[in-house]
């Protein structure tokens, strides 16, 4: 078996990878961010990113970390409640720049850690790419994703 094959039974998981767009996922993940990133330092992953995306209304935000390990993409999707996690980046320097991004556009503290200055747009506030709550009943345009955005 490698290693691919067994690391989901050794981060704790009885589920087993979901292969989606080149992506193997585990979801969800049995660990907190921090014990993924140890175990991903022990299996010699590579981390790659963290995509966040913020889920409509007030349910909060998604956040996937993705490392690379042998050539394999691996997802670890941590949905957050409320605005908050725990900083991997002394685990993992490879971190910081995105963790800090995400700190400025969405206003997600990652807790544990210290900031610098705003990096992308000084003297901007937190939280610059944050949407707008949806209106409630508020009319589908109906145009295409494309068409919206010319529009």
């Amino acid at each position: 078996m490698t290693l691919l094959e067994t690391l989901p039974k050794k981060l704790g998981s009885s589920d087993s990878w979901v292969e989606k767009g080149g992506v193997h996922w585990l979801a969800p993940c049995p660990l907190s961010v921090r014990e993924l990133c140890m175990e991903m330092n022990v299996a010699k992953a590579r981390f790659v990113t963290i995509t966040a995306y913020q889920l409509p209304k007030d349910e909060g935000f998604w956040l996937e970390y993705h490392w690379d390990l042998d050539g394999q993409l691996l997802g670890f999707p941590f949905p957050l409640a409320g605005n908050s996690i725990e900083s991997i980046y002394d685990l993992c320097e490879a971190v910081d720049w995105i963790e800090r991004e995400i700190h400025e556009g969405f206003a997600i503290e990652f807790t544990g850690r210290e900031y610098e200055p705003l990096l992308l747009r000084e003297g901007d506030k937190l939280g610059v790419n944050l949407r707008e709550p949806a209106a409630p009943n508020k009319p589908v345009s109906g145009l295409s994703g494309q068409e919206e955005v010319k529009k």
